[in-house]
C-alpha cells in the first residue's frame, strides 16, 4: 500500500512504501529550509541534487550529493538546505 505524504506547504511530497525489510519513502524536496524531526532511526540516500544537513547536536553543516547516504538517529531534528529540486530514498528502521 502506498501512502502519499506532504510536508512544509507542498514543498516536501514523498511516497511511503514497505521494502522486502524496512518501510522506506521515495520523495522530492523543492529549494528551501526545512526542519524535520525523526521517531526512527533513518537512513537517507540522496538520488538526485544534494542536500545541505545540520544535525541538532551539532554546529556543522555536511553537503551530500547524488549517490551519497547519511543516517539521523531515531528521536533527532535536524536542519536541511536544498539549493535545487533534490530527490532522496529513506528507509526506517
Amino acid at each position: 500500500m502506498l501512502e502519499v505524504n506532504e510536508y512544509h506547504a507542498g514543498k516536501v511530497k514523498s511516497i511511503g512504501f514497505q521494502t522486502r525489510s524496512l518501510p522506506a519513502t521515495v520523495g522530492v524536496m523543492e529549494a528551501g529550509e526545512y526542519e524535520f524531526s525523526t521517531s526512527r532511526h533513518e537512513t537517507m540516500t540522496v538520488i538526485s541534487g544534494a542536500i545541505r544537513i545540520q544535525l541538532a547536536d551539532s554546529d556543522e553543516w555536511h553537503t551530500y550529493h547524488s549517490g551519497e547516504t547519511f543516517e539521523v538517529p531515531a528521536g533527532q531534528i535536524f536542519k536541511a538546505r536544498i539549493a535545487a529540486a533534490t530527490a532522496y530514498f529513506c528507509t526506517y528502521g
